[in-house]
C-alpha cells in the first residue's frame, strides 16, 4: 500500500501548569525538507525533533509547530529583552517611515516568546511529555497519509489498467498495418524501378529488414511487463514514490516508440490515449511517498 506525502496531524496535552499543542503538516517534495517552530526555551531539543520527523515521515516538505500555553497563575514571567529588541529593530527596518518606539514595543510584545518564564533549565519530564504529543501528532499525520495514499492508489491503478487494456487493442490492427506498409513500399518502388534493372531477391531482403524495423512486438512485451512491475511495486511495503517515477519513465519510452513505429491511424489513437493516462499517473506519482 502506498502513502501520500500530503498530510496533517494535531495533538494536544493538558499538564497541571500548561497546555501543549502540536501541529504537523507535510507536502510533496523530492527530498525531506523540515521546518520547525519551537519555543526558544526548547531550541536545544530541535535536533531530537528533526531526527524523529525524518525517521518517521522519510520524505516531503514537513512543517512542525509546538505551541505552549502557560496556565500557571503563579509563574514568574520576565520580558525577553534581547528578543523584543530584535523584533523592534526588524520592524523598524521594514517601515518606510520612522515608527514611534511605543508602537514598536506594543507590536513586539505580541510576537512569540516576548515573555518568558523564569526557569534555570529544561524539565526533562515535561520534555518527555512534549515528545509523546509530537509522536501522537505524527501518528495522526501518517494515518492521514495512508488514507490519501489509498485514494491515490485506486486512481493510479485505474490508469495503469487503462494502458494495459489499450495495449491489448493493438494486435487487431497489426496485420492490416503491415500489409498497408508493404503495399505502399512496393507501389513506390515499382514506380521508381520500372525501367531499372535490379536484384529482386535483394529487394525482398531489404523490404523484410525494413518491415522488421517497424515491428512493435518487443515494445508490446516490455510495455506489458512495465505495467505488471508498476502494480507489483505499488503493492510492496517499501516507500515507492521514486521507484514508481522511474517505471513511469520506462512506460513513456515504450509508448513513444510504439507511436513512432505505428504508421497506422487507429494505433496512433491508442497511443494518444495511453499518453493521456500516463500523464495522469506521473502527476499522481509526484505525491507518492
Amino acid at each position: 500500500m502506498i502513502q501520500s506525502m500530503t498530510g496533517f496531524g494535531r495533538a494536544t496535552l493538558i499538564l497541571p501548569q500548561k497546555k501543549i499543542s502540536v501541529e504537523v503538516k507535510s507536502l510533496n517534495s523530492k527530498q525531506v525538507d523540515i521546518n520547525t517552530r519551537i519555543p526558544s526555551f526548547y531550541k536545544e531539543k530541535e535536533l531530537e525533533v528533526r531526527s524523529l520527523l525524518s525517521s518517521t515521515l522519510r520524505r516531503g516538505k514537513i512543517e512542525l509547530s509546538i505551541f505552549i500555553e502557560n496556565t500557571d497563575t503563579n509563574a514568574q514571567y520576565k520580558i525577553n529583552k534581547d528578543l523584543v529588541g530584535e523584533y523592534m529593530r526588524s520592524l523598524q527596518d521594514l517601515g518606510n517611515e520612522k515608527i514611534a518606539a511605543g508602537e514598536l514595543l506594543s507590536i513586539a510584545m505580541r510576537l512569540p516568546d516576548a515573555m518568558k518564564v523564569e526557569r534555570e533549565e529544561i524539565d526533562e519530564k515535561e520534555w518527555s511529555a512534549i515528545m509523546e504529543v509530537v509522536k501522537e501528532a505524527l501518528d495522526s499525520l501518517v494515518a492521514y497519509r495512508k488514507a490519501e495514499g489509498l485514494s491515490l492508489e485506486n486512481d493510479i491503478k485505474e490508469q495503469i489498467s487503462r494502458i494495459d487494456s489499450l495495449h491489448n487493442d493493438v494486435p487487431k490492427y497489426e496485420q492490416e498495418r503491415i500489409s498497408t506498409i508493404k503495399d505502399r513500399i512496393s507501389t513506390k518502388l515499382n514506380d521508381v524501378l520500372q525501367s531499372v534493372d535490379f536484384d529482386q531477391n535483394r529487394l525482398e531482403q531489404e523490404m523484410i529488414y525494413f518491415i522488421e524495423k517497424l515491428d512493435v512486438s518487443e515494445e508490446k512485451v516490455r510495455l506489458k511487463n512495465h505495467c505488471a512491475y508498476f502494480i507489483e511495486t505499488m503493492n510492496s511495503n517499501e516507500s515507492s514514490g521514486k521507484k514508481l517515477g522511474f517505471i513511469s519513465q520506462e512506460l513513456g519510452r515504450e509508448i513513444n516508440t510504439l507511436g513512432s513505429k505505428a504508421n497506422h491511424t487507429e494505433i496512433q489513437k491508442i497511443v494518444v490515449q495511453m499518453k493521456d493516462s500516463l500523464e495522469k499517473i506521473k502527476e499522481q506519482v509526484l505525491n507518492v511517498l
